[in-house]
């Protein structure tokens, strides 16, 4: 009660324009009272109309009155001041423009801090009173400040909405059941809340029950996300470890090789130059022999040519050497290129198991991927050919599922920004998003392609599938098989087959392509990121053909 006494005191002491305690009062003619520098400023204002007002209740002075200090209250401010009654601050209580105002305050509005949607009216703390005091008021509902009162306006009636149609769904008046809506399930507002109210109370269990699950999920996420990446660092620790082994049995491999040969070569260059080495001997003596047989051959004397023939004539030389054609260590780089490919061709063969490993690790949140036929026709899509993307010698049929390879231009072909001008090549017509699978019959020769469309525009340098890094193309002969990937070519080994599918996973970044028989084998995989929707291509050429095979 002390403290509502000093409020009441902060308010019948202080200026309505300033709203601090009066400085100089004066009280003008009408009784209400004013700081003297606030009323002068006030009126100073005003003097343009030469009318001049009471700020609060709004009575007109003519001429403007003359203002004398009011002692008597100057005094009895004084006194109050003395209780350590001190200024209001600033912005105590009153209403700020995203504040709801007291509809009963005058001049400054105070701020509201209850609305009453019986009265529909917003007050202050001084004007909330009556509704605590006042028995009938008493009764009345107030709730939290509120802008939108005269929402629950009825617009036919003019007013207080407190009832509820059920039948249309929205408040009325109490006099709406007679026209309007009469003969609907009508309640009160109230007791329609209190229903509505029960209902968001099983629903607020509801969605709070979701968040926890939620919750839980979010914590075996984080829980999956740590395993994930434990799991693939110690994968990639383990492939380096394995492929540091590799690479050191190459080397190990390579240096003996070195070694076998430097061994070899010093082995045969001894043995060469020993042989060299007695054959310069032998060469010698025989030239020594020569000259004695020389000079016995000159001599007259045939008696000394009878005693020293025999011994003169007696060979000492060594057998023949027979050289082998000249080849020495040429076969060994062959030998070394034989395994070298027998590598290549494993390294090649078995990436697709190491890529198929890294795939078959099961996504969260989405189905596993598909391994038979069957699954794979699950994603099964229909995919036409445009013609507004064929070059001028393609000829589609079947639906614009088949794409020929034609000897002359198509006159019926118009021009068109996405067409083809350099290359045999055609898009689909849809784009290829989520999971797809579609499989191509082939002859010849072709070339079976995933691309984004911008590869398709000649004036941005159209290029052909493959030759960019914005396809993927697969190319087909009768004996061989080959990806390529931003002009970059990579063998591909698998059994020859005229028909091959392809399956597209958009989102997980998964494209593969398969050669299909009885069985389905991988070809080539790729795992990367797309980034614009995809469409199929086909690449024939001349005389060449493909379709897109009904699968549904």
């Amino acid at each position: 009660m002390a403290e509502k006494g000093v409020q009441l005191d902060r308010e019948t002491f202080s200026c309505p324009i300033c709203l601090n305690l009066l400085t100089d009062p004066v009280t003008i003619r009408c009784g209400h009272s004013y700081c003297m520098s606030c009323i002068k400023s006030f009126w100073d204002e005003e003097d343009e109309n030469k009318i001049h007002s009471c700020p609060q209740c709004g009575q007109t002075f003519t001429p403007r009155p003359v203002l004398l200090k009011n002692t008597m209250l100057a005094a009895a401010l004084e006194e109050v001041r003395k209780t350590g009654l001190q200024d209001a601050p600033a912005d105590h209580c009153y209403a700020e423009p995203e504040h709801v105002v007291c509809d009963f305050c005058t001049g400054r509005k105070r701020k509201a801090i209850k609305s009453c949607i019986v009265c529909l009216v917003s007050c202050c703390e001084k004007h909330l009173q009556p509704h605590y005091d006042v028995v009938p008021l008493k009764k009345h509902k107030l709730v939290n400040p509120s802008k939108k009162l005269q929402e629950n306006i009825c617009s036919h009636h003019d007013e207080v909405m407190t009832m509820f149609c059920r039948t249309d769904q929205q408040r009325i008046c109490h006099l709406c059941p007679v026209n309007e809506h009469k003969d609907h399930d009508t309640v009160s507002a109230a007791a329609e809340s209190a229903e509505r109210r029960a209902e968001l109370e099983v629903n607020r269990q509801t969605i709070q029950q979701r968040i926890q699950d939620k919750e839980n999920d979010v914590k075996e996420l984080e829980q999956e996300v740590e395993a994930i990446n434990s799991s693939a660092d110690k994968a990639v620790e383990d492939s380096e470890k394995i492929f540091t082994e590799l690479i050191r049995l190459i080397e190990e491999r390579g240096s003996d090789v070195k070694q076998e040969l430097r061994t070899r070569q010093e082995t045969e260059v001894t043995r060469a130059k020993e042989h060299q080495e007695k054959l310069k001997e032998e060469i010698a003596e025989l030239k020594r022999k020569d000259d004695e047989l020389k000079q016995l051959s000159q001599t007259e004397d045939y008696n000394e040519l009878l005693h020293n023939y025999p011994f003169l004539s007696e060979s000492t030389a060594s057998p023949s050497i027979h050289i082998r054609p000249r080849k020495y260590f040429e076969d060994v780089p062959t030998a070394v290129s034989e395994v070298r490919d027998k590598l290549q061709d494993v390294l090649s063969q078995q990436w697709t198991n190491i890529s198929l490993a890294v795939i078959e690790v099961d996504v969260l949140l989405s189905e596993p991927q598909p391994k038979t036929r069957d699954e794979f026709l699950k994603y099964s899509s229909n995919i036409t050919l445009d013609s507004d993307t064929a070059y001028r010698h393609i000829s589609l049929s079947d639906g614009n599922r088949k794409a020929t390879r034609m000897q002359h231009q198509l006159r019926y072909y118009s021009s068109h920004p996405e067409r083809y001008v350099y290359w045999n090549q055609v898009l689909s017509t849809e784009n290829l998003t989520g999971r797809c699978y579609w499989e191509v019959e082939w002859s010849e020769g072709v070339g079976i392609a995933v691309t984004y469309k911008n590869n398709s525009r000649a004036d941005s340098g159209e290029t052909g599938f493959g030759y960019d890094d914005k396809s993927w193309a697969l190319s087909c002969s009768n004996d061989s098989y080959g990806f390529m990937y931003n002009s970059v070519r990579t063998p591909v080994s698998g059994p020859r087959s005229n028909k091959v599918g392809v399956y597209l996973d958009y989102s997980a970044g998964i494209l593969s392509f398969y050669s299909i028989s009885e069985t389905m084998t991988v070809l080539h995989r790729v795992l990367t990121t797309f980034t614009e929707p995809l469409y199929a291509g086909i690449r024939v050429n001349f005389r060449e053909a493909a379709e897109i095979c009904k699968l549904k």
